[in-house]
């Protein structure tokens, strides 16, 4: 790659130049970085605490869920931040490419884990005679490794588009971070097939597990519904939470890869969406809508309440 380049750097041009803006989105970009970590760890940390849910499959996912939530934002969100306090918005050739390697390494883990919580909900739901025999901690580890392994997967068929092109002129990505759709156009190629290969890659993979996840909840409910239409209300609260997630999830990443806009402004809007505000909501959908979450909160602060010293 360094014999064929000739740049070292890309621009990134954000999401404004104006001063006040900047001061404006500093401080919102800051408190929902704090709140995804703050959000996703307490999470993690009440799985691994709490005996009631660490013995759960749906809350060991929920926890990895809450994990890569924590590291896709890290490698966007920062950057972001201290962009903003930078005339000149610059990211490193391998910087960008390090940025691109694991977006769509959390990001095609995320989508593949998300997956793995549907079929957990089918168990529980359509299966819970067999829940704890199918869904048993060898299987649970082995399909978040799976998750690992297909996002490792789409990151590599990713990276084989970016590294071996050449880049010798326009340098400026007009969003907030590296995207191999954005980096591709700029090189001083003809990338028209590698363009239909990476859109075939990443549209087709984020559609059809979306299209996936919706049929297997339809399914799920016309099952409960079919067997016991007083328990279709019930299985609709369990499920509302997960189904929030993946539209939140697969709706952006739909958007930006499946049907690309000419737009800039919508492009970095979804960026923003996909990087900030979906793992800041996911912590948020999960502990108001589930109960046992909402329980281990109440035991961690009464145990907590109780360790304190008397004066």
């Amino acid at each position: 790659m360094k014999n064929n380049s000739m740049l070292n750097e890309f621009i990134l041009l954000g999401l404004t130049n104006s001063w006040e803006l900047e001061i404006f989105l500093f401080v919102i970009f800051f408190l929902a970085y704090t709140s995804i970590m703050a959000g996703n760890s307490l999470i993690i940390l009440m799985v691994v605490l709490d005996s009631h849910l660490h013995s759960t499959p749906m809350y060991f996912l929920l926890a990895n869920l809450s994990f890569l939530d924590m590291t896709l934002s890290t490698v966007t969100v920062p950057k972001m931040i201290t962009d903003l306090f930078r005339e000149k918005k610059t990211i490193s050739l391998w910087g960008c490419m390090a940025q691109i390697f694991l977006v769509h390494l959390f990001g095609g883990s995320e989508a593949a884990l998300l997956i793995v919580m549907a079929v957990d909900r089918y168990v529980a739901i359509c299966k819970p005679l067999h829940y704890t025999t199918i869904m048993n901690w060898r299987i649970l580890v082995g399909s978040v490794l799976l998750s690992w392994f297909v996002g490792f997967v789409h990151t590599m068929s990713q990276m084989a588009f970016a590294v071996t092109l050449p880049f010798c002129g326009p340098n400026v990505i007009d969003d907030v971070f590296c995207d191999l759709p954005l980096v591709m156009t700029l090189a001083c190629t003809e990338t028209y097939i590698l363009d239909l290969l990476a859109a075939a890659d990443n549209g087709l993979l984020s559609l059809i597990c979306f299209l996936l996840l919706l049929v297997s909840y339809s399914v799920i409910l016309l099952t409960v519904h079919r067997h016991s239409s007083g328990g279709l209300s019930k299985a609709l609260s369990t499920l509302s939470a997960h189904i929030t997630v993946v539209t939140l999830f697969f709706g952006p990443l739909t958007l930006i890869y499946a049907w690309p806009s000419s737009s800039y402004a919508l492009d970095k809007f979804l960026s923003v969406f996909f990087s900030v505000i979906t793992p800041l909501l996911n912590p948020v959908i999960y502990s108001l809508k589930n109960q046992k979450i909402k329980a281990a909160m109440i035991r961690m602060r009464s145990r907590h309440i109780s360790s304190l010293p008397v004066l």
